[in-house]
């Protein structure tokens, strides 16, 4: 993660770091090694979302522990002490709206100090009894959807949404959410492989005869007879 971390902030780019769970030791080693933000699944209640900003958070609005050496070379030329006195507003508390319970707490968790409520689609369909299947939402989980946007701008946050190809992601961009993907690595580069791989190939007929030929012609080249 350090590296990571590192590697896009060299870049000009904000690293923004998934954690596993809401654990306080998870919050100080991802802000840490650097990180502009971080990203937490499995939130329930706002109680939830209050223990995690006094993991975020230096004292008197929480209670991170401050020493690490590596997070103020990723914001520039800054000192110990700017980093310090700007990380609790600079830094970025992402949570991740997923839950059954968390749709029925919106409310009370975007009235917290988190930065942005960020939607699972399909753990939030799971949860609700309205899984995606096939690619299909069902409008249960469209108007959940819709229930935590109208939370967020209610109480002037940012919105957030896991997307999986650039017309779905336009879909919500055009919606007004703030913070969405486009598409997953694991989706993204087997698919363009395989249809690369699809063309170069070409279709089985084309293939077939490209054999054939190849067995009727004279055989060429350091291996040839």
């Amino acid at each position: 993660m350090h590296e990571a971390v590192a590697a896009i902030a060299g870049c000009g780019v904000s690293p923004i770091v998934r954690i596993p769970a809401n654990e306080g030791w998870m919050v100080k080693r991802a802000l840490d090694s650097g990180a502009h933000g971080i990203i937490v699944p499995l939130i329930y209640t706002a109680d939830d979302t209050i223990k995690l900003l006094k993991s975020a958070k230096f004292p008197p609005q929480g209670q991170r522990g401050f020493g690490s050496p590596f997070p103020m070379e990723k914001f520039g030329i800054q000192t110990t002490t700017e980093y310090l006195h700007q990380a609790n507003d600079a830094l970025l508390t992402i949570v991740q709206i997923e839950t059954k319970e968390a749709l029925q707490n919106i409310d009370a968790i975007a009235q917290t100090a988190v930065d942005c409520l960020f939607i699972g689609p399909f753990d939030l369909g799971n949860n609700i009894g309205h899984p995606i299947i096939d690619g299909k939402m069902d409008d249960e989980l469209h108007e959940a959807i819709a229930t935590i946007q109208r939370s967020a701008k209610d109480h002037n946050k940012s919105t957030g949404i896991y997307c999986t190809s650039g017309e779905q992601a336009r879909h919500y961009a055009d919606q007004g959410f703030h913070m969405i993907s486009v598409a997953a690595d694991m989706i993204a580069l087997p698919t363009y492989l395989t249809s690369a791989l699809t063309s170069a190939k070409g279709s089985y007929v084309h293939s077939a005869l490209n054999i054939a030929k190849g067995a009727a012609s004279k055989m060429t080249g350091p291996y040839g007879r």
